[in-house]
């Protein structure tokens, strides 16, 4: 049997802003439907900064309110709700070491990764996750409980296992891909929501149609309130799946907006008329509380919904815009889109940084020729990007940026907010614009196992090379400075920390010959590889 310290390094959050590294920490001891897992590689992720900066207002660390009863919580040493001191990180390949004698469905040698966004666990505004209100893998081990990590209803682990033949920084680099492609792929709602509470809204003087038409296959909701523009600010917040608003009154979708419920859909017919100005809405609820908007300048409320996309897939013939292309996520989802097969597609990369633009053309512009895109990379500050575009992926957290991406929309625009802008952001949008080019504001948070394993399939089956966006390496002792560069942007690709090298600083991949020569040389034409990981293993040590 492996002997197990009692105590470990870690990366822990204290306070809002405030971290240290615990060379101290206690190696949880598994109970009976606990399992210990050795953390092999772990990402350095964008939000964890989010999580670096709100702490205990972050949805995610609030306590778990629904999914397993408190008592059952109370035996977890590793979730750490609210003011508790938590362990970063959700991107992770890790080996289980230990299990509990009630455990079934793991087993003492899994090689795993995790899919961190356990939404069966119910907290205030979000769920229950890994890195977040349970302790995540920036520690030398990590204790997990059989009773949170099965999928509710499915019986599916959301510790998936990986393959023996790869890399641990390509499977922990799984789960970002993964919540790149769950933004493209997730299914999108297209009727009005069976079951679901519905309010129409008319404005004074504006004749409403029939919304029977834009019924889901499955069945009419079950509670319809119907009421005048007038006395919309009277309704109940955050309870409707849809509203439809017949009118163009700015105030009167700015009184609507609370009222849309998590996974909402606000459908606005204006049916010819013009709004007098833009209308400030939450565009933060679009990433994380997945709310919709949608419309028609027709007079038949089914119509707005008919214009709503599937998913949020790149479409043959599409103009694609990715604002902040240069960082690690802007990567991804640059190479992801130069490899769809698409027909016809154009793709414009932006980013204010040079480097990271250099550095990205290195990697996109062979995939770009290889599969017939017309491809470019620039910085607005220094080259203007003119155009209309019909999909624009935004990498900032930037409210005005989905704005900007409306004026620059062409018919058809899918506006993907993947950066996570803080919901109760309100922005000012332009609707006649968003409605008359019919426009589709939609964001993702997370993944799901599906995603992971087809992200995960990709990688052993060599269409994909997760470790393409690698920048820089280190061990426990570089991690805060690894979490610093992400915040400050200093390192243009992903950082993966590898916790069994105590000691080890940060080092970029282009400096790891001044400290690792042998390692440097298992770099392919300056590319993170699985030769270089066991050779960083054995020499860092």
């Amino acid at each position: 049997m492996t002997e197990i310290p009692t105590t470990q390094w870690a990366v822990q959050l204290v306070g809002p802003s405030e971290i240290k590294l615990n060379k101290s920490k206690e190696v949880f001891t598994p109970g009976p439907t606990q399992i210990l897992a050795k953390v092999e590689a772990v990402g350095l992720c964008f939000s964890d900064l989010k999580l670096l900066k709100q702490f205990d207002k972050h949805v995610r660390k609030g306590p778990v309110l629904e999914g397993l009863a408190q008592d059952v919580l109370a035996e977890i040493p590793s979730y750490v709700p609210n003011e508790q001191p938590t362990v970063f990180g959700h991107e992770v390949c890790a080996r289980v070491l230990v299990v509990g004698e009630d455990v079934k469905h793991h087993a003492v040698g899994d090689r795993i990764m995790v899919q961190a966004d356990w939404r069966g666990l119910k907290t205030a505004q979000s769920n229950g996750a890994f890195g977040y209100d349970f302790e995540g893998a920036l520690q030398e081990y990590c204790l997990l409980d059989e009773r949170v990590v099965m999928e509710p209803g499915t019986g599916r682990r959301y510790l998936i296992p990986v393959s023996e033949a790869s890399s641990a920084s390509a499977m922990a680099l799984v789960e970002p891909w993964a919540c790149v492609e769950d933004s493209y792929v997730a299914a999108e709602r297209r009727t009005i929501k069976s079951g679901g509470r519905l309010a129409v809204v008319v404005e004074a003087g504006v004749e409403a149609s029939d919304v029977e038409a834009a019924f889901s296959p499955d069945g009419p909701p079950t509670q319809t309130v119907r009421v005048a523009a007038a006395e919309a600010a009277g309704l109940a917040e955050d309870s409707f799946d849809d509203i439809v608003y017949f009118g163009a009154n700015a105030e009167t979708v700015e009184a609507l907006g609370p009222k849309l419920a998590k996974c909402g859909v606000f459908n606005i017919v204006t049916a010819g008329a013009k709004f007098s100005r833009s209308a400030k809405i939450d565009v933060g609820r679009v990433h994380y509380g997945a709310t919709r908007w949608c419309g028609t300048t027709g007079a038949e409320a089914a119509d707005g919904y008919a214009h709503i996309p599937s998913t949020g897939e790149i479409r043959n013939g599409d103009s694609v815009k990715v604002v902040g292309a240069g960082g690690p996520m802007g990567q991804m989802h640059v190479i992801r889109n130069l490899c769809t097969g698409k027909a016809n597609l154009s793709l414009i990369g932006t980013d204010f940084d040079d480097a990271r633009l250099e550095a990205l053309a290195a990697l996109a512009k062979p995939l770009a020729e290889a599969n017939g895109v017309k491809f470019q990379l620039l910085n607005p500050q220094t080259t203007p990007v003119d155009g209309q575009f019909s999909y624009i992926a935004l990498m900032a957290p930037v409210a005005a940026l989905v704005a900007q991406a409306v004026t620059e929309s062409s018919d058809g625009c899918i506006v993907n907010i993947f950066a996570g802008i803080p919901a109760g952001t309100l922005q000012e949008i332009d609707l006649d614009t968003y409605l008359a080019n019919h426009c589709w504001l939609l964001g993702t948070s997370g993944s799901t196992i599906q995603d992971m394993e087809i992200v995960r399939d990709k990688v052993t089956g060599g269409q994909l090379d997760t470790n393409c966006i690698m920048s820089a390496v280190c061990g426990m002792a570089g991690a805060m400075d690894g979490l610093a560069a992400v915040e400050n942007r200093t390192v243009g690709g992903k950082i993966v920390v590898y916790p069994q090298l105590r000691e080890m600083g940060l080092i970029p991949l282009d400096k790891l010959a001044e400290h690792y020569p042998a390692v440097a040389e298992k770099l392919n034409n300056g590319l993170w590889t699985q030769a270089a990981e066991a050779q960083l293993l054995q020499d860092a040590k």
